[in-house]
């Protein structure tokens, strides 16, 4: 009788915890929006950043957050907000730069909607949703915003009210292959093109322009909100350049971009009816 006893509880530990496993697995599934953030030594910006981020997303929603190897207070900022939160998923990067830093957080995401974030911005109020609201009436892969520039620490000294003046923004393959008019801080693209955009090349100059144009080519065009929805801070330390390449980088820079474009596109067709067949079945 004992035996029997210790028989049923066993089974009932064994059903209890395979009904969580099932629980998490449709957490999972279910997860709407992804938030894929970089960190690198980002301590004197990041609790800004990440609180307006937080600020925005709801219970089905995740902070994915790689780090590259910080060695100032960054980590602990992190470990201190995911000890609260957990929304926040935190990865050890792959300390291969910027790039493939990228390439592993949008790895690890699983929501149905991927945002890219720097560390050192500020998302306005509204952003996800007004982005969510672009995809829901457009089948659009990805989803763009304008941004209000300012220098260092006061977000009130804007220096340039719409970065789309400044880039000519716009979407279309042949436009951003010529002139490339994306940034990463500023778009999101569905889970469907993730399994196009990776890996990221290695050759190419950034992710940014690589998303953008394989969403252009997918969908036919990005969508391209002409709201300003991120203050993007400009200072010492950024990744990115304002500035333009001499017209030889600028030529090199585009004949491996279109390299690696010419080769994806080729990958694509081959699996151009799954992909399609994936999206419509998670857009139906």
């Amino acid at each position: 009788m004992v035996e029997g006893s210790r028989e049923k509880e066993i089974r009932s530990l064994a059903a209890s915890a395979a009904e969580r496993g099932s629980r998490k697995q449709k957490r999972e599934g279910e997860v709407r929006i992804s938030v894929a953030m970089v960190t690198y030594n980002g301590e004197a910006y990041l609790r800004e950043q990440m609180e307006s981020i937080l600020n925005q997303l709801g219970e089905r929603d995740e902070l994915v957050i790689s780090d590259d190897g910080s060695t100032d207070h960054t980590l602990g900022m992190i470990r201190e907000y995911q000890a609260g939160d957990p929304r926040i998923r935190f990865f050890s990067g792959p300390g291969r730069g910027i790039k493939k830093n990228v390439e592993h957080a949008l790895t690890q995401t699983r929501g149905a909607y991927i945002f890219l974030a720097d560390q050192d911005d500020i998302w306005l109020p509204g952003k996800t949703a007004k982005i969510l609201e672009a995809f829901e009436k457009s089948e659009a892969m990805v989803a763009v915003h304008d941004a209000r520039v300012f220098e260092g620490e006061d977000p009130a000294d804007i220096v340039m009210e719409s970065f789309y003046q400044f880039r000519n923004s716009g979407a279309g393959v042949w436009k951003n292959l010529v002139k490339n008019s994306y940034i990463g801080c500023c778009m999101a693209f569905r889970r469907e093109l993730k399994d196009l955009i990776l890996p990221i090349p290695n050759q190419i100059e950034m992710h940014d322009q690589w998303i953008g144009i394989l969403g252009d080519y997918v969908s036919g065009k990005s969508c391209f909100l002409p709201e300003p929805l991120l203050l993007y801070r400009r200072h010492g330390d950024n990744n990115s350049s304002m500035k333009h390449y001499g017209i030889g980088k600028m030529l090199r820079n585009r004949l491996v971009f279109f390299s690696c474009f010419f080769v994806r596109i080729v990958h694509f067709r081959q699996k151009r009816n799954g992909f399609l067949g994936n999206f419509k079945k998670n857009n139906g």
